[in-house]
């Protein structure tokens, strides 16, 4: 979903400014998860309990290396200045592997492809292919990809950017957006539920999600890859994917 400008100088105010009061160390059997659940099928909350394909693999992963999970709900654009203050230990909420961010955190092994897509109404003949978004009032999630994107590749774009996930696709059903730029899981997955939507064909960009992690924590790092290669092995990864993404 999920490159942000100013990341370092970012996260180092988080880091100055959470300085005095950091988060308690979870016990050695807990990894601290921090998601923003506003992204289906990766993460979102039904009847009350986070759910989605992040959620289960983490679990998943978890179970495997023996250990319990305490899930931290925070916004997307808070997720890798918290880690890196140690208000968690994992961040696991839809992040690409991109080049500015792994100046400051480390991921995992890649575990889903992913990719920017352009999600418009049905009835809007304005707007064919990505070059036709020039011009227009482009909805994006602060924090992410989307927005750095648009503004290297998409200049003439009028930019409105959100906090969440649904209000970005909320602004284009209801006409006060004409597109928005997103990840193709999150797209794909509000066109099945909303059928005046659609995802254009041409993608914007390929991607890889990776758990991120503090460059510190190496060995934590290696027991999720570690985990990840196991469920891979035995049929898990594959039964999750199925389940949140259908037959590839």
């Amino acid at each position: 979903m999920k490159l942000i400008p100013a990341l370092s100088a970012l996260a180092l105010g988080v880091v100055v400014s959470v300085a005095a009061a950091p988060a308690a160390r979870a016990a050695d059997d807990t990894i601290r998860v921090a998601t923003d659940a506003t992204f289906p099928p990766l993460e979102f909350v039904k009847d009350g309990k986070r759910t989605g394909f992040d959620i289960e693999l983490i679990d998943a992963m978890a179970k495997v290396m023996g250990k319990k999970v305490q899930w931290v709900d925070i916004d997307f654009k808070g997720l890798i200045p918290g880690l890196i203050a140690n208000r968690f230990d994992v961040a696991a909420s839809g992040i690409y592997m991109t080049d500015e961010r792994r100046k400051v955190v480390d991921f995992t092994d890649p575990y889903y492809k992913g990719g920017l897509v352009v999600l418009v109404r049905k009835n809007d003949t304005s707007i064919k292919t990505p070059a036709d978004l020039d011009g227009k009032k482009v909805t994006v999630q602060v924090g992410t990809k989307s927005v750095g994107f648009l503004k290297d590749n998409y200049p003439k774009v009028q930019r409105v950017e959100v906090e969440k996930n649904q209000e970005m696709f909320d602004l284009v059903n209801i006409g006060r957006a004409d597109a928005a730029v997103t990840g193709r899981p999150a797209a794909v997955e509000y066109a099945k539920v909303q059928p005046n939507v659609r995802v254009l064909d041409k993608g914007l960009t390929t991607e890889l999600y990776g758990f991120a992690l503090r460059k510190d924590e190496t060995a934590l790092t290696a027991e999720m890859n570690k985990a990840l290669q196991t469920l891979r092995a035995n049929g898990t990864y594959d039964s999750l994917a199925t389940k949140w993404f259908g037959k590839q």
